[in-house]
């Protein structure tokens, strides 16, 4: 008897030594049920195939792959693709699947069991390497038929592999279009940048900040000149007003002389110059300078004879040909202290205005550095951005041309789409080991309840809990075994238990 569910194990060592047939009897019947059950299911027929990922033969240190997205996501992508009913209404129609179903079932729940009966599955990567990326992935399609299991898989597969390079040539393509299109409008903007630095260079030349240091140096230099200019300057102005007083006496005295003689003196005076011009003439041409210097002071007597009787004097200043030597030198060397003075102050005029240029430049070079440091460093952002996207469009042009010669990253098949000779489903000695497994544990059940529900009493302790009185004696119980024909045989005691 079973006391609040506990049992022992002489309790269990009983009732498996009565009732040991339950467990074997329920384990041979679901075995024998599993069997008949397996072969009255439809059989189903798998067809495996193994894809490998194969890495570029370029070094991807030469040329960089333009499509950079993980494969575990581009997998992930395609197979979303290939399941679609765009792609999987066509497989159905091509190989004439579910044939017996078209007019009963709705395209969509045909669509649906078959993209039940394809499983994609990547492979993991090998432990202890750096690269996590999945090396490939199977494909396994699994179906009523074997040759339809196998032309499906074949389809499946085939459709990976014209995805996959698809993909990478239309992500080179788009790629390298719009890398081109960035570099145009680098180029525009590298230009722009360009015509800006070299207008503002144009428009500031000589306050440059490389240009600072010449015009420190040009700046003294014009200084010392506009110096020595000025000294210059002031030493002619000098000299004019020193020789203007010795003309003006010169001139004085000349002019009172002259101013004493008599219209005698000066008829004698041009005799004497006629009498000469006639020596002259014989001796010389009408071209040398000695007939030529006469013929001009005789004319210079003349009209100073027709200006005498008059008692006219001649203009004060002026200078004719009779003036002493001593005047016309100090005449002409007034005449250059004027021309010297004016070259001068010309000159000192432009050093002026050098030299105001100059300090404008050096005043105003840190505006225009600071001016000049935006614009350069503008420029070479443009300058770097266009190179880099030159280099990417040198790389984009090139994975565009692996891409088109199959040079790249592609899928390559490993095992082709296998032919499937034996069921997938159901396998017999699964069903074999399940039933057996199943009527085991049922018959160990069957025996737990058993044990709960028997209420027979067993040993002394048993009787005590269950009476609650001491037990004085117990009496074996004595089987006596009849023969057919109703005679007792020879009596034999024994003990054995009432249920």
């Amino acid at each position: 008897m079973v006391q609040n569910g506990e049992f022992t194990v002489a309790d269990i060592t009983r009732v498996l030594r009565k009732r040991w047939w339950i467990i074997p009897a329920f384990a041979v019947g679901c075995g024998a049920l599993s069997v008949i059950v397996a072969t009255q299911l439809p059989k189903k027929y798998a067809s495996q195939t193994l894809v490998l990922v194969a890495k570029p033969t370029v070094p991807t240190e030469y040329v960089k792959p333009v499509v950079t997205e993980d494969l575990n996501q581009r997998l992930a992508s395609m197979k979303e693709q290939i399941l679609s009913r765009t792609r999987l209404e066509p497989v159905i129609e091509k190989l004439d699947l579910y044939h017996a179903d078209r007019g009963k079932t709705h395209m969509e729940d045909l669509i649906e069991r078959l993209r039940k009966a394809i499983e994609i599955a990547p492979l993991e990567p090998m432990p202890g390497t750096q690269d996590r990326s999945i090396p490939g992935f199977s494909v396994n399609v699994t179906f009523d038929s074997a040759q339809s299991a196998q032309q499906i898989c074949i389809e499946i597969t085939s459709m990976f592999m014209e995805q996959s390079a698809r993909a990478l040539e239309q992500q080179a393509i788009r790629t390298t279009s719009f890398i081109g299109q960035q570099l145009g409008e680098a180029k525009a903007n590298l230009d722009e940048q360009d015509a800006k630095l070299a207008q503002f260079k144009r428009k500031y030349i000589g306050s440059l900040p490389e240009e600072g240091q010449a015009n420190l140096s040009l700046l003294a230099t014009l200084n010392s000149q506009l110096e020595a200019n000025t000294q210059a300057v002031r030493q002619a102005r000098q000299d004019k007003a020193f020789n203007e007083s010795l003309w003006g006496q010169e001139e004085t005295n000349w002019k009172s002389s002259q101013g004493e003689q008599s219209p005698e003196t000066l008829a004698e005076q041009l005799r004497v110059q006629q009498d000469q011009l006639t020596a002259f003439e014989s001796r010389y041409t009408a071209e040398h300078p000695d007939v030529i210097k006469a013929k001009n002071q005789i004319m210079e007597l003349k009209k100073r004879l027709e200006g005498k009787p008059n008692g006219g004097n001649p203009s004060a200043g002026s200078l004719s040909a009779f003036d002493p030597p001593q005047i016309q030198q100090l005449h002409a060397k007034l005449r250059l202290d004027e021309i010297n003075i004016a070259d001068l102050t010309k000159l000192q005029t432009q050093i002026q205005d050098q030299i105001r240029l100059l300090e404008g430049r050096i005043q105003s070079s840190p505006i225009v550095e600071q001016q000049l440091k935006e614009l350069t460093r503008n420029y070479q952002s443009a300058l770097d951005f266009y190179n880099e996207l030159l280099k990417k469009q040198q790389n984009s042009t090139m994975a565009t041309d692996l891409a088109h010669q199959q040079e790249g990253e592609q899928f390559r098949v490993l095992d082709p789409p296998s032919l499937p000779i034996k069921p997938s489903f159901p396998k017999i000695q699964y069903f074999v080991g399940g039933g057996l497994g199943g009527g085991i544990a049922l018959g160990l059940t069957v025996i737990y309840f058993l044990m709960l529900t028997d209420k027979t009493l067993h040993t002394d302790k048993e009787v005590e809990m269950y009476l609650k009185l001491p037990v004085l004696t117990s009496l074996p119980v004595l089987e006596v075994p009849f023969v057919s024909n109703g005679h007792r045989e020879n009596l034999k005691p024994s003990i054995v238990e009432r249920n």
